[in-house]
């Protein structure tokens, strides 16, 4: 089961005492449905607890009767209002007169968990969200431009922070910080998915900060063995062409430690050094050998 579904199936199951709270979930399921008008009305999902959902609250809420269908493949299941005398009624009863365009009427609101539900019905019908594991992503797929306005400014009220794009002809109002997801999903009411993204992201962070300091650790090791290449390299063309008597005693006793020990760290060799050295020591009489090299 996708997340997506994961959260669509809490949603399905939330249980709302108040009446207003049901409407306010099905008014969010119809004006983002496939069809929301005083001619018909209709929703389209591939959900079948969403479709029973959708079934189940017309009748309880305004006794409307609904026709389900099928795809031929049986992916998609379409919900509709029966008779185009209830279609008008559904819409006058969500206060839409037909002559404007489809916007979110606030006044269906009659508590303040209204709103939190009535989002909850829109994602249901038009939303989609990505599993947390690969991408943070949520987004309401809208294909009217006023109505999208709409939803976005009902989610800024929440004091969420969405974002807006066209995309392939339809409106979309979508998140993609993660802390804005998991109150999305809060406020509608999907508290177990937001808590296992919660628990995901943790795990995620953990992951790529241990990712990182590998990565770090490993950058580390090979500049070492690097300069250690260097080094050695130049160690013998000194004694190849000037021989071991050639340093001073301080430079040849660390050039035989290093030559001798070439997986040693700075620090590593520093401790070999009698009496010890600190790092920087040793760092700066190693790039003299170097220097010493080069120049002949």
């Amino acid at each position: 089961m996708s997340f997506s579904m994961q959260v669509k199936n809490e949603l399905v199951k939330t249980e709302y005492e108040a009446s207003c709270c049901k409407k306010s979930m099905l008014y969010g399921m119809c004006i983002f449905g496939k069809i929301f008008s005083k001619k018909s009305a209709s929703l389209q999902t591939e959900n079948e607890n969403i479709a029973l959902l959708y079934s189940e609250l017309l009748k309880e809420l305004f006794n409307i009767k609904s026709t389900v269908k099928k795809s031929p493949h049986g992916r998609s299941i379409t919900v509709s209002v029966a008779e185009g005398n209830d279609a008008a009624k559904l819409f006058k009863s969500f206060g839409h007169s037909g002559f404007a365009s489809l916007k979110i009427n606030h006044s269906n609101f009659d508590c303040e968990n209204c709103a939190h539900a009535f989002m909850a019905g829109a994602f249901l019908s038009c939303g989609t969200v990505s599993a947390p594991e690969k991408d943070y992503h949520l987004e309401f797929t809208v294909p009217y431009l006023n109505l999208s306005k709409s939803l976005f400014t009902l989610i800024e009220e929440m004091e969420l922070k969405p974002k807006y794009t066209y995309r392939h002809g339809y409106n979309v109002v979508y998140f993609k910080e993660s802390e804005s997801i998991e109150d999305c999903l809060y406020l509608m009411g999907a508290s177990s998915a937001m808590f296992e993204m919660m628990n995901i992201k943790i795990v995620k962070d953990f992951r790529n900060r241990a990712n990182r300091k590998a990565n770090c650790e490993t950058a580390n090791i090979n500049k070492m063995v690097n300069a250690a290449a260097v080094q050695i390299k130049a160690i013998e063309k000194i004694w190849n062409t000037k021989g071991r008597e050639y340093l001073p005693e301080n430079l040849e006793t660390l050039a035989e430690i290093r030559y001798e020990n070439s997986d040693l760290s700075l620090s590593e060799l520093a401790e070999m050094c009698s009496p010890p050295l600190s790092r920087s020591g040793v760092n700066h009489r190693l790039k003299r050998i170097v220097d010493i090299a080069n120049e002949l």
